[in-house]
This record gives structure tokens, sequence and C-alpha cells, in this order.
């Protein structure tokens, strides 16, 4: 069930798709929105603060709210546009319900040099190394192959039922997450992945390598995941170097 916060982001965002609210036009005031929607003007706020974080709305002090020159008339997902976010919170803001369906969560016995290096396992007494490979789905349409591989000092004591939900829920017991990098290349499918993710024929898609760390840079996780690329776009924002 969504929350209200939830409920508000995903209502706005339907009537920029369909036009109610056109590109640069200014949203009714907070006041305005918590009468309508009947919730306390923090609500309206919060929901607000999300729509703006997802780069579909911007704030002009002093004058408003406005819809965002462009906004939702990408068809696809943008991943990266609210930025280091999990499957499932990407899911909430489009008004979709996130499900996984987990093929695999095994521990690694001798984990490769590249392994090491990349989850820094010189570093730590506890070197134990688990493999997840999971599908992702929104609604009941598979939309990721995620392979990843993560230290057991994080997920203590856990079996493969409960990676039926958010990693990063699940990781927010435990650690803070800080940081992403991500490396994107463009692929032609495999016989495996059209058959998890029911993709018919040769088609492109996007083959995505992460390695997720904590604010003080200590990896977490090295994921190696495949994106439908009819079902998505990368967005990042670029910053000049002085």
């Amino acid at each position: 069930m969504m929350t209200k916060v939830e409920e508000i982001v995903k209502i706005i965002r339907e009537r920029i798709r369909n036009e109610t609210y056109t590109s640069r036009q200014r949203l009714p005031s907070e006041y305005q929105l918590a009468q309508e929607f009947n919730v306390s003007r923090l609500t309206i706020r919060k929901a607000i603060s999300r729509l703006i974080n997802a780069k579909i709305l911007v704030k002009d002090p002093g004058k408003g709210t406005y819809v965002m020159l462009g906004a939702e008339r990408n068809s696809k997902i943008e991943s990266g546009r609210g930025g280091l976010q999990s499957f499932t919170e990407v899911a909430r803001e489009h008004g979709k319900t996130a499900h996984t369906k987990v093929l695999k969560f095994v521990p690694i016995r001798n984990p490769s040099k590249r392994i090491s290096e990349v989850l820094a396992l010189d570093d730590r007494l506890d070197k134990q190394v688990f493999e997840l490979k999971r599908i992702r789905y929104w609604d009941n349409d598979p939309m990721t192959l995620e392979k990843i591989l993560i230290c057991d000092e994080y997920i203590k004591n856990k079996t493969l039922t409960d990676f039926e939900q958010s990693l990063f829920k699940i990781l927010n017991e435990n650690i803070e997450i800080g940081y992403a990098h991500q490396e994107i290349e463009a692929i032609m499918v495999t016989d495996e992945i059209s058959k998890y993710l029911n993709i018919k024929g040769q088609q492109p898609i996007f083959k995505v390598k992460t390695i997720t760390y904590t604010p003080d840079a200590i990896p977490i996780f090295f994921d190696t995941s495949f994106y439908r690329a009819d079902k998505y776009s990368f967005k990042s924002t670029l910053t000049r170097l002085r």
C-alpha cells in the first residue's frame, strides 16, 4: 500500500504526463494542494521534495514551484534521475509495485583476485562473500536481472527469502549507503537473459556494473545488472571541472 506522499507524487506525475500541468507551469501553492488532498502542508512538502529530487519540479524561492521543461516526456525509466535509489524506491515513484524472484543465494568459496580487489577483502577480517542472483519486476513485468557479490558482514544470518525485498532496505539495518560508481555498456541479449527478462529476438540491452560504497569509501557490494533497453535510459548530471 502506498503512503499519502507516494500517492500525491503519483498523481502529480500523471497530471504532468497528461498535460494538466504543462512545462514551466507554476503548481498550486502548498496550502491549495494540502486542501485538495486533505493532508498537512508537511506531507505536500515531502511529495514536492521528491519530485524536485527527481528533476521533475523546480523551486524558485519566493515565487513557487514549477514543472521542469520536458519533464515526464520520456516513457522510459530514467535511472539516476533521482540520485542513488533502490529499484523499489524508483518503482514507487512511478506508481508501480516492485517484487523479486531470487534465483540464487550461495557463498563463494574461493573469491577471485578481481572480486578480492573490488570488495577490498584483504582489508577485512570477515572475507566471506555471497553471490545473489535475482529478477526484479514492476508489477508483472520483468525489468532487470541482477548478479550481486556482497560481503557477508552486511547480511549476517540472512536467507534466500530475505532478498525478496529491497536490498537497500536490508543494508540500511546495519550500514549507511553513501555512493556508487557505475560503468554502462550496450550489449546484445543472450539466450539466458532473454529467458529471464522475456525479450523476444535479438535486441540490445544495458549491462551495468556498479560498486556501491559507504560514505567513507568502503565497498559494500558489486552488482552486474542487465536492463531492458526498451524500458530504461540512464541519466546523469555532469559538472565541469575548473
